[in-house]
């Protein structure tokens, strides 16, 4: 079989509707996915409507006393299987990835182990939700703790990584017993209709995984978080609609979950280990084409070091093969789309007229998709747009310091407080540099923070709630309190 024909036929084994009470439902209307590294269109998808967010919700509703009462056990097999099922065909689901995404097929293998790995990880937790029974301090009753299902739930995801961000959110709605109206990204919907297959192979009754793609985010989302049904919602996304989603989600006080944007600031002190610090920052600033809210988005690097760390990032970054993510060899992908590009050459061209040096990269690839090279820029003034930016592509810019104090105050200096990245070989600095940077997240000497066991969330305007590890569960979970007369 050929390249083209392969792309073809994992194309058409996707269902391209509405899913819907455990069926497939077209639309009137459809819209289209691109392939971001050619421009082409890959396939049309079924355009949700409000009717069809409704009848998910509808479904979602109905099922959930029945499924809140399946076994913990029960429900942890079924995430068991998905996981598997995800591992089996990670070679097809990591080129449909690639193909309506554009990172390289090493990233997109990489993420679809990282996505069965919230499966795997939840089918374990489902068995481990506790409660608690006490005497009261007089003596006089007794105190009985219970922990159920919170409730239908709508899931909200993101293109940047269109299969780990959905198994990140289902696989905790499925362990705790809660029914879900998933809303995928209009740009990648593929691999979330391919996982509502997967699952329903696994044994997912009918109607606890309703996925409604549309491009009318807007007119389908508010009214189920104002019907008063809803009763949980999680959300990946930037900040500012976040913002929104919060207020929709206030007069019915729907319980929200936030992972929103980020400004990670990477520390490099004199004392790192060079090497290591540029292997993280590679890491750190292009996984994912640099389009991640983990991305590395300021680099403040100590003044004696920052003549060498400069030089070695710009040569790493300068080597970086760009291409079709399909095609061999290929480190780097294209952007999601026109205006992800633009937006960076525009914050690129900013930095530079302010007297930002550049070093390596600074332009886009000429031809189809949409490329811009891997770029780092020196001394970026504290007045360019790209200091106070969500970059969201492959540009690493660099600024030096001289103190703790002075970077700290720099690394704090944001709205934002999702992760941030420190090198240093100091233990005593390692505490004190975690401790004092507002963060949810710190990566100490090495480059990516993500990992399923682990409280994956940020503070201030980065979001509300963690996903993953021991409280992913959490928030979908409510206490119930039973007071007992005495015995």
């Amino acid at each position: 079989m050929s390249e083209s024909e392969r792309e073809r036929a994992i194309i058409a084994a996707v269902p391209k509707g509405s899913f819907i009470g455990g069926a497939w439902h077209e639309a009137t209307e459809s819209f289209a996915v691109e392939d971001p590294s050619t421009g082409k269109i890959l396939c049309q998808v079924a355009d949700g409507t409000p009717a069809d967010g409704a009848a998910a919700l509808d479904a979602a509703v109905r099922a959930q006393p029945r499924w809140a009462a399946v076994p913990p056990r029960d429900r942890g097999e079924i995430l068991r299987r998905a996981f598997e099922l995800l591992m089996a065909r990670q070679e097809d689901l990591a080129w449909l990835m690639t193909l309506e995404m554009g990172k390289p097929l090493a990233e997109s293998r990489g993420e679809i182990a990282y996505a069965a790995e919230f499966f795997r990880w939840f089918s374990e937790e489902a068995v481990r939700i506790d409660g608690g029974y006490a005497v009261a301090p007089n003596g006089r009753g007794r105190f009985l703790v219970m922990r159920q299902p919170v409730g239908p739930a709508l899931l909200i995801t993101p293109w940047n990584f269109p299969m780990a961000m959905g198994t990140r959110k289902i696989g905790p709605a499925v362990a705790a017993g809660c029914t879900m109206v998933l809303k995928p990204a209009p740009q990648t919907p593929l691999s979330m209709l391919a996982l509502a297959g997967i699952l329903q192979e696994a044994g997912l009754p009918d109607g606890v995984l309703n996925v409604v793609p549309t491009t009318r985010a807007g007119e389908v989302v508010e009214p189920l978080l104002r019907g008063g049904r809803v009763r949980k919602l999680s959300f990946t996304g930037s900040t500012a609609v976040g913002r929104k989603l919060l207020a929709q989600c206030a007069d019915y006080v729907v319980r929200a979950s936030m992972e929103l944007g980020g400004n990670a600031p990477f520390i490099v002190f004199d004392d790192a280990d060079l090497d290591a610090a540029v292997e993280g920052a590679m890491l750190a600033k292009m996984r994912n084409i640099g389009e991640a809210c983990t991305a590395a988005n300021r680099f403040y690097v100590h003044e004696r070091v920052a003549p060498a760390f400069a030089e070695r990032l710009a040569a790493r970054m300068g080597a970086l093969k760009l291409g079709r993510g399909v095609e061999p060899g290929v480190e780097v992908g294209p952007l999601i789309d026109a205006g992800a590009r633009e937006k960076v050459a525009s914050l690129v061209a900013d930095a530079r007229k302010r007297g930002a040096q550049l070093l390596v990269g600074g332009t886009s690839l000429d031809g189809p998709g949409y490329f811009y090279r891997p770029t780092v820029l020196l001394d970026v003034s504290a007045d360019a747009r790209m200091r106070h930016t969500e970059i969201f592509g492959p540009v690493a810019p660099i600024n030096t310091f001289e103190t703790e104090d002075e970077v700290i105050a720099a690394a704090n200096d944001t709205e934002y407080g999702l992760v941030a990245y420190v090198y240093t070989r100091d233990l005593g600095r390692s505490l004190r540099v975690s401790e004092r940077l507002e963060t949810g997240m710190v990566g100490l000497n090495q480059g990516i923070v993500s990992n399923p066991a682990s409280p994956f969330g940020g503070v201030k305007e980065s979001g509300l709630g963690r996903e993953g590890g021991r409280v992913g569960i959490d928030e979908f979970l409510e206490t119930k309190y039973v007071a007992i007369a005495p015995p």
